[in-house]
């Protein structure tokens, strides 16, 4: 099956800029959409962003819209997560998903989840 694995965590401060990019082991053997979602600690899992196989259609949380983008190359299997103006609310573990559908990944239906990674910003 396919696995995913994020790379790009890090610190950074308030204001500034990281990317974070997800590989998939394999290409799918369906169009996954793609997507990314955060947890703090003592905090729920929450949805970020997700993009459709074509990359014509994305979601974005309304924390995050304006700030962040979400794009993906798949013929290299992977996913990235431009985030911009970090502010220390963002600071979470990320995860990279997918799943059948663009709708269902912003609302949690999964399929494969990564391992997630850690991303801290300073205030």
């Amino acid at each position: 099956q396919v696995q995913l694995a994020e790379f790009g965590g890090g610190s950074v401060q308030t204001g500034g800029s990281l990317t974070l990019s997800c590989a998939a082991s394999r290409r799918p053997l369906r169009n996954y959409a793609m997507g990314w979602f955060r947890q703090a600690p003592g905090k729920e899992r929450e949805f970020v962003a997700a993009i459709n196989w074509s990359g014509t259609n994305t979601y974005y949380a309304d924390s995050v819209e304006g700030r962040f983008t979400i794009s993906r190359d798949n013929a290299k299997n992977t996913v990235y997560l431009q985030m911009n103006s970090l502010k220390p609310e963002d600071a979470a573990v990320y995860s990279c998903a997918s799943g059948p559908t663009l709708v269902g990944v912003r609302a949690g239906y999964i399929e494969h989840w990564g391992q997630g990674t850690l991303i801290t910003v300073s205030a």
